[in-house]
């Protein structure tokens, strides 16, 4: 699909939740989350810092850069058929992060963390270059971090699924994704990472 432009202020406020919820920002978001509650105090928020840098901060910057440059439409990679360097590119940094995170010994909960999201990753890159679809990373991601958040901190965290239906229309509002990717991004997302964190951790 083509990205309508943003003019109305529904539009708007679908763009900001889009920038808000940018997967590289909850990434981050729930590294920190997991790392806080990993180890006591500075040492749980180092580990997500160090975790987020690899799988968040340098990847994120990296799409902002490519977009910058004209590598890509955008730092979203709205176009499909452009996603597989990208996505490659980010797979690589989660890979280099788990094994550094490996080698110095981090805590169980992190390293399941970035599993898992190396995981979903890989599922996510499976489809859109196996199936030719363009399912929506922005909800896998929201949904992923939604359902972390409630297996780490418990069941009072589910306040922030509404969120993850909030990104998805954000998402085809904008008209970047259809209704049903951003629908197969959220369960993708939740099952999949869900399922690996509770699995290794």
């Amino acid at each position: 699909m083509t990205a309508t432009p943003t003019r109305t202020p529904v539009d708007r406020a679908a763009r900001v939740v889009t920038e808000v919820c940018a997967p590289g920002v909850l990434v981050i978001v729930i590294l920190l989350a997991v790392g806080w509650y990993a180890a006591p105090g500075l040492i749980g928020l180092g580990w997500g810092i160090l975790a987020a840098l690899f799988c968040g901060i340098v990847p994120y910057g990296l799409l902002i850069v490519g977009a910058r440059l004209g590598w890509w439409t955008d730092h979203h990679v709205g176009d499909r058929k452009q996603r597989l360097v990208p996505l490659s590119i980010i797979l690589g940094c989660v890979i280099a992060g788990i094994a550094t995170l490996l080698v110095l010994d981090a805590p169980g909960a992190m390293l399941a963390l970035v599993a898992a999201m190396l995981v979903t990753l890989v599922v996510t890159l499976t489809i859109t270059v196996a199936a030719r679809w363009k399912v929506s990373v922005h909800t896998a991601v929201a949904g992923g971090t939604a359902v972390l958040l409630m297996l780490t901190y418990g069941s009072f965290t589910a306040v922030t699924v509404p969120v993850v239906a909030l990104v998805g229309w954000s998402r085809v509002r904008l008209g970047d994704h259809t209704p049903a990717q951003t629908i197969v991004g959220a369960v993708l997302g939740a099952t999949v990472a869900g399922f690996v964190f509770r699995l290794l951790n």
